[in-house]
């Protein structure tokens, strides 16, 4: 079940693969999630000595959150995975181009996962031919669906 989407993601990067990270959270942040307050919007990956970190990434707090705990909305948190698959992102991200994007924050056996995408940056001519290819689909599908006795 997912919680927020990164839409931005596709729209900047051809995503190549996925994986699945778990998130080291604070309690308040655990609540401010499954109430829906996440943003992915501005959130990347980076790698700092063999550790892979989100940046970016905005929790809004509640507003009955605890008292005595000072909250950071941006704060940076620590994904988990394998070290295996650690050191294959590392191989990859180091050659040209590569880069680690939030995808979506969703649920999985009650913990909360972020799916984080290797991703390749689009220049801005494949950005208006993405957009080009969606619009003539979306028409297509509006002449078929209009068009009566038309077989589909």
């Amino acid at each position: 079940m997912s919680i927020v989407d990164n839409r931005k993601a596709f729209h900047d990067y051809f995503v190549e693969e996925r994986f699945e990270a778990g998130l080291v959270l604070d309690g308040w942040e655990v609540k401010a999630v499954r109430d829906g307050r996440a943003q992915l919007k501005e959130a990347y990956v980076v790698i700092r000595s063999g550790e892979l970190w989100l940046l970016g990434a905005h929790i809004t707090p509640l507003t009955s959150a605890s008292t005595h705990v000072r909250a950071d909305p941006t704060r940076t948190r620590k994904l988990l995975m394998h070290a295996s698959e650690i050191r294959r992102l590392i191989g990859q991200v180091e050659r040209a181009g590569y880069t680690l994007i939030p995808i979506n924050l969703h649920f999985k056996n009650g913990r909360i996962k972020l799916e984080v995408g290797l991703a390749k940056g689009k220049k801005q001519y494949d950005k208006r031919q993405t957009v080009k290819e969606r619009e003539w689909n979306r028409d297509k599908q509006r002449l078929l669906r209009d068009r009566p006795g038309m077989a589909r």
